[in-house]
């Protein structure tokens, strides 16, 4: 069958690209469904979407938001290229894919030090030594909070994302080092790892389906993105909660930058569990009892009982949300703008928790917090042409193509220097 799956994905496609074209895919593994988009990238570092794809994943496919079946999730995400692929009329190459589950670490570290000779300015390559310090710091930060979780089990990570917070020298603040001088270098940097059995399932799942893996991103981060987009002045500070089947995916932006994301394994399915053992179902049967609370399906008779079932696991979803953002101690206050997104966001109990109780007061917020979905007019940068991408259930495929367009500016062949190309990474 993958056979199969390698010729077809290698077949031509209507609408040659031309030589300036840069095409791309964004595959969103979820655990309830695969979400794949087909963009192309202009000139200005646009996007516009082509092609939308979209297959549902059985049970046994994802565990936690990891991949558990290679075989099985390949086919869907065929499924779901071929769809997009179909619409769009052409066939994309280079794929981002998300990861996500609660062994993805994502943190900001702050690393301070001090230079052997302030009078001499930084360059390209002190740089380069500054960042592998700090990812290196960061690595052995996250490999320590893993063993902690995992009762001491040593468990390969791997670097997936990075972006740089702040960075300051002798307490001033600069966006490019390049050319400055000074004592004291500070620099505060987001780094996102996975565990190397997460991202070789990931890897084996693209050389499956005949892609060119661009990058694999942590999808916290993805969605980060998606509402930050490419303003090296955005200002954004929000909360952003991907409510997926089997994870929930926080990530906490401050002032436009990305302080830390945090995952943890009750999702979408989670709520339909708690609904068929209350109520003696299987568990299709609850997913469209759950599902009948958004359309009008579950009758009157039968709400009642389908809600009290869902409030002992939103009880433990919400307490959830409060440890994630009670780790975030370095901020003074937390963000009082809280996004969401992500199919298990539809379920409209767990926005009007978030919105109308007061689960936050032992949280450092300065007021009450405003909810919200996130709605595809709020991704910065991002065009669907195809007019079927209505809410917030593709945000987190959406900020995966922008996580694509970082990495291509990183590793731009028409970049003139390793200085030119600093400065594009250093405005991420």
């Amino acid at each position: 069958m993958l056979d199969k799956i390698k010729r077809l994905k290698k077949s031509p496609k209507e609408g040659k690209k031309s030589n300036d074209e840069r095409l791309m895919v964004g595959l969103d593994i979820g655990t309830e469904f695969i979400k794949a988009l087909v963009c192309r990238i202009d000139e200005d570092n646009q996007i516009e979407i082509l092609g939308v794809g979209r297959a549902h994943q059985s049970l046994n496919d994802m565990q936690a938001g990891a991949i558990a079946d290679i075989a099985a999730v390949v086919a869907n995400c065929d499924s779901a290229l071929n769809q997009a692929e179909q619409q769009s009329g052409i066939s994309a190459r280079s794929a981002v894919i998300g990861i996500a589950g609660e062994l993805v670490k994502g943190n900001t570290i702050t690393v301070r030090f001090n230079r052997q000779d302030p009078n001499k300015e930084v360059d390209v390559a002190e740089v380069d030594r500054i960042f592998s310090l700090v990812q290196e710091r960061a690595l052995t930060a996250a490999k320590k909070q893993l063993s902690l979780e995992t009762g001491g089990k040593e468990i390969g990570l791997k670097l997936v994302n990075s972006a740089l917070i702040a960075m300051e020298i002798d307490g001033y603040g600069v966006t490019n080092p390049i050319g400055f001088k000074g004592k004291n270098v500070q620099v505060q940097l987001y780094t996102a790892f996975a565990p190397l059995i997460h991202i070789g399932a990931i890897e084996k799942v693209a050389e499956q389906l005949d892609l060119d893996l661009l990058t694999v991103a942590a999808e916290p981060f993805a969605v980060a993105r998606s509402v930050i987009g490419d303003d090296p002045n955005a200002t954004l500070s929000a909360i952003l909660i991907d409510v997926g089947g089997g994870t929930t995916d926080i990530a906490v932006v401050n002032e436009g930058g990305v302080e830390g994301t945090k995952m943890f394994g009750i999702g979408g399915r989670s709520f339909t569990k708690s609904i068929a053992n209350d109520l003696n179902t299987d568990f299709d049967g609850a997913e469209a009892l759950k599902l009948g609370l958004s359309n009008g399906r579950t009758t009157e008779q039968r709400k009642l009982s389908v809600e009290d079932a869902l409030r002992k696991t939103l009880s433990v979803w919400t307490t959830g949300i409060e440890l994630a953002l009670d780790e975030f101690k370095r901020l003074d206050h937390l963000p009082h703008h809280i996004l969401l997104c992500g199919g298990g966001s539809s379920l409209e109990m767990l926005v009007n928790n978030l919105d109308q109780t007061d689960w936050y007061k032992e949280l450092p917020f300065t007021k009450k917090p405003t909810v919200q979905l996130i709605k595809p007019s709020q991704v910065v940068g991002i065009t669907d042409t195809t007019g079927l991408i209505d809410d917030h259930t593709f945000i987190t495929a959406m900020g995966l193509l922008r996580v694509g367009v970082d990495t291509l500016l990183q590793y731009d062949a028409s970049t003139n220097s390793v200085k030119d190309r600093l400065n594009r990474i250093l405005k991420i």
